[in-house]
């Protein structure tokens, strides 16, 4: 569950608090390798460097070590990118100091997971020009995400196959930042109406995580986001038998994000 040690209980009524962490990937390749591309077979969706898988493991040992309350459940963008720094934090959030049935990685026992990864299509990408260059963009519009084939590049034992997605599929090509702004805070706010009970970890793209800021704390606006950085959203949660109520999310720490406050 994703009670916190502030739920209060007052007869049948219960109030707690709900986490959300919003994540951007680690480092993609060609940021690093200009030559990437014109060799590449999907140029629009590049995986991430040896160092952008580093990052995103360290993260999620930090996250797991340092937020204070338990990821329960992980929804990702199908990008390469994301897939990849998912499958890193989770086997981060899912290491072991010591344990019979766990598996080794890099020296690092992973324990059996008890943390749910599913897929989610309404964190990718903004999927027009400004984020995807055109020379870049399958010439068909066809990305050629398939779903099996994303998941199986997750941790072990992880996906949960149950989960009700908020986006089926991929966005329009050429939708506006404005509408890609609109579309992250909505996704955000529909997984967690959700899954009230749980905390959740949300992987995506700067401009999610941008948004996971700025459609939250007032007077901000977001002008860099740092790969792997993150925001920690809060939110209280009132329960009445089966029934729960939400209230609003607030910013409760974020890190890796420049903003600037409008005076």
């Amino acid at each position: 569950m994703g009670y916190s040690a502030a739920e209060i209980t007052s007869g049948s009524r219960h109030e707690f608090y709900q986490n959300v962490v919003v994540m951007r990937h680690g480092d993609r390749i060609d940021n690093f390798d200009p030559l990437w591309v014109s060799t590449a077979a999907r140029p629009w969706d590049p995986p991430l460097v040896e160092a952008g898988r580093v990052r995103a493991f360290s993260t999620g040992n930090y996250l797991k070590s340092h937020i204070g309350f338990p990821i329960h459940r992980v929804f990702v963008s199908p990008f390469l990118r994301c897939i990849q720094t998912a499958s890193e934090a989770v086997s981060a959030l899912c290491a072991v100091k010591d344990n019979s049935d766990a598996a080794i990685r890099d020296g690092i026992a992973i324990g059996p997971s008890k943390v749910k990864v599913s897929i989610e299509y309404g964190l990718c990408e903004m999927m027009n020009s400004q984020a995807i260059r055109h020379d870049s963009a399958p010439k068909d519009g066809n990305f050629g995400f398939i779903t099996s084939e994303l998941e199986a590049l997750l941790a072990a034992g992880t996906v949960d196959h149950t989960a009700e997605p908020v986006y089926e599929e991929l966005p329009q090509w050429e939708e506006t930042v404005t509408g890609t702004r609109t579309r992250y805070e909505h996704v955000f706010k529909a997984l967690a109406d959700n899954y009230p009970s749980e905390n959740l970890l949300l992987v995506t793209h700067g401009e999610g995580v941008g948004v996971s800021v700025s459609a939250f704390m007032k007077d901000v606006t977001v002008y860099e986001v740092e790969y792997c950085a993150y925001s920690v959203l809060r939110r209280p949660i009132f329960k009445e038998d089966q029934s729960f109520t939400t209230g609003e999310f607030e910013v409760l720490t974020k890190s890796g994000i420049q903003v600037l406050t409008k005076s």
